[in-house]
């Protein structure tokens, strides 16, 4: 039963809140409503201890992190996997707000692989550490939190990462525009002619398109001379603009950069290492040429500059360990699994073979996972408080336990959830439902007054403390309930009722742009295929070619040479340069017949367009008969949209393609 006494709430809050509640803070009254917890009080007032044993369910994991970020003590807080890292993060934004939480990813490669980790891997991993190196740059909040994996916990980094500047861009700023090209090539971005993937950039005269790792489109910033007049997103799949940008932040691509030091010491290294893979990767290093696995040589190009990442973190942070006895299981497989593939190359290497690491000539032993209890000790010795948070009874006398249960699965008994809930509400206590939509907040809502249950929905979230005796529904993204038996507060989430976890709860809602049809690829073009341009009708598109205009400023663009039929019986064909910013008024002609060139300046593709929009009207003219002769037959006419669908579309745990989205739009 979740029935708890209902005593009576302190008012007043007996701790500082030293951060801001922001605006995304869905949840933030819910952190208000726990604080007075007599557990929660002493935590706080250990704040500061070098090492703190913690008992709790996995629901107190964003309460214990978010009641030290609002006491003004920065957290490192430590998962097992990707995916708690991912849920922890999420809770938190909505108890803290996003502009003091941030996620530090993992490398997907092993330290020593013959792999490079991606590019927007490795761009919000610099994104973090320079907002811990220089927190004064940009943001309205300084980062208070960090959620990170043990694989990032123990594998050591290159030092002075959070020093390497990003290139900041803002409408208005003079830059020299040569300066910016370089500075992004000097930052590992790959020069193409068309932006399609994370880590690139265009250039075509006085445009620059840049996709940073961290963004979720591309970047077009239009210089006017060396002033940057304007910034706008593009969708990559027909080049369309999206929306206006103030600013583009584009973070280094790579954490291993091919710097005068970095290119000096692979060249030194050349001549010592043996024929094979890893010279001929020195020998790209060397030359300047980023190479697929070139991290693997930190630690020979890079010398002793090492560091972990409790090495970077502010002073006074403490580090909590989640479930401490998953985490010390996979550190232990991650220091093995990495010892092992060296062992491996030094066996292949000795045997004659083409080992994936050439360890022979070169250590690099100094990149290798660290022990868990190793990365402890030196986070001790830099003075950082090391502390966990376990779900596993413990005899130890220093174990602080708190007071903060786990509720009851009810794995689709949504009946006895409910009664449960009035039990609850009828003894005056508060409960919270946390749902990961807005339908299926207006749904549960619904279906909890069905139940007589006194329910309220908090459509802009949980800013205060819950109301006795009733149950507020709100959306958010906690995956685990719990209550406080001490202040009469019981927590649901939909996973508790449902028993279905890792649905919408951390995922963005955000679609993506639906790609237009037949959206003409210049680089998928071929010489004599045909396309059809907005204004001048059908043409042979024959190559991409670059021209000079020399106006007020000097500049180089691209274009698109398409050819239409001569003016003149027996003169070559009319010829259009289309710039490739102006792709999206071209398509690909995808008519069953060969088609007949449109004239340029002549009004046959205005005529055909014209006698189109007759068949268009005549069609309309039948459509309007045909949807009269339906009016007046009887049928079945459909309601609006209800809360179910809301419900349903607001549960589906995927990012709709382009194609689906185009179906959706046209049902």
């Amino acid at each position: 039963m979740l029935t708890t006494p209902a005593p009576e709430r302190s008012t007043t809050v007996p701790v500082a809140t030293a951060l801001p509640t922001t605006s995304a803070a869905h949840l933030s009254g819910l952190l208000e409503a726990v604080l007075p917890e007599p557990s929660l009080r002493e935590l706080l007032g250990r704040a500061g201890v070098p090492e703190l044993e913690l008992h709790g369910p996995p629901a107190a994991r964003p309460l214990v992190v978010a009641a030290l970020a609002r006491m003004g003590n920065p957290v490192l807080a430590v998962t097992a996997t990707d995916r708690e890292a991912g849920e922890l993060t999420a809770e938190l934004i909505d108890v803290l707000g996003a502009g003091v939480v941030a996620e530090l990813p993992s490398w997907e490669t092993l330290p020593h692989e013959r792999l490079s980790p991606r590019a927007d891997t490795v761009g919000k991993r610099l994104a973090v550490l320079r907002r811990l190196a220089h927190p004064e740059e940009g943001a309205a909040s300084p980062l208070q939190v960090v959620v990170a994996t043990v694989r990032s916990l123990i594998q050591p980094m290159l030092a002075g990462l959070g020093e390497i500047s990003p290139v900041r861009l803002r409408v208005g700023q003079l830059h020299d525009f040569d300066t910016v090209l370089a500075r992004l090539a000097d930052l590992a971005y790959t020069r193409v002619d068309m932006v399609d993937r994370r880590g690139e950039f265009a250039v075509r005269g006085g445009i620059v398109d840049v996709f940073p790792p961290t963004a979720d489109h591309p970047l077009r910033v239009e210089f006017w001379g060396d002033e940057v007049s304007e910034i706008r997103s593009f969708a990559v799949a027909d080049q369309r603009t999206l929306a206006p940008a103030d600013e583009m932040y584009a973070p280094p691509c790579r954490e291993l950069l091919l710097t005068d030091g970095v290119r000096a010491a692979a060249a030194q290294l050349v001549a010592q290492a043996p024929a094979g893979p890893v010279a001929q990767l020195m020998e790209k290093v060397a030359a300047g040429i980023p190479a697929d696995g070139m991290e693997s040589l930190i630690p020979v190009l890079a010398g002793d500059e090492l560091q972990l990442l409790t090495d970077v973190m502010p002073a006074g942070t403490h580090v909590l360990l989640a479930d401490p006895e998953r985490i010390r299981t996979r550190a232990a497989d991650l220091v093995r699994t990495g010892q092992e593939f060296l062992e491996a190359s030094w066996m292949v290497a000795a045997g004659g073979g083409v080992a994936p690491v050439d360890v022979a000539a070169l250590d690099l032993s100094a990149s290798a996972y660290r022990g868990l209890g190793e990365v402890a000790e030196h986070a001790r010795g830099a003075g950082l408080a090391w502390w966990t948070l376990s779900p596993l009874t413990t005899d130890s006398n220093t174990c602080l336990r708190l007071q903060i249960v786990s509720v009851p699965p009810y794995h689709g008994d949504v009946e006895r959830a409910f009664a449960d809930l009035r039990a609850h509400t009828a003894t005056g206590g508060a409960a919270v439902l946390v749902v990961p939509g807005t339908g299926t907040a207006q749904r549960a809502c619904e279906q909890l007054r069905d139940a007589e249950v006194p329910a309220v929905h908090a459509a802009e979230g949980l800013l205060q403390p819950p109301a006795a005796a009733t149950v507020t529904v709100v959306r958010g993204t906690l995956e685990d309930g719990f209550a406080v038996p001490a202040l009469g507060l019981v927590v649901l989430t939909e996973a508790d009722i449902t028993g279905a976890r890792g649905g919408t709860g951390s995922r963005e809602m955000s679609k993506m742009p639906v790609r237009r049809r037949n959206a003409v690829d210049p680089l998928a073009l071929h010489t004599g295929d045909y396309v059809v341009h907005e204004q001048h009708g059908i043409g042979r598109f024959l190559e991409m070619v670059r021209r000079t205009v020399k106006g007020a400023a000097e500049s180089t663009r691209e274009y698109l040479l398409v050819e239409y039929a001569p003016s003149k019986r027996g003169q070559p064909g009319d010829r259009l340069y289309v710039p490739t910013d102006q792709l999206d008024q071209v398509t690909r002609y995808v008519g069953g017949e060969l088609p007949t060139l449109s004239k340029l300046g002549g009004s046959d593709w205005a005529k055909t367009k014209g006698r189109a929009r007759k068949a268009v009207k005549e069609i309309a003219a039948e459509l309007v008969q045909l949807y009269a002769a339906r009016q007046s037959s009887p049928g079945h006419p459909f309601g609006p949209d209800t809360p179910w669908q809301a419900e349903l579309e607001d549960a589906f745990p995927y990012t709709e393609t382009p194609d689906q989205l185009a179906a959706i739009n046209e049902v």
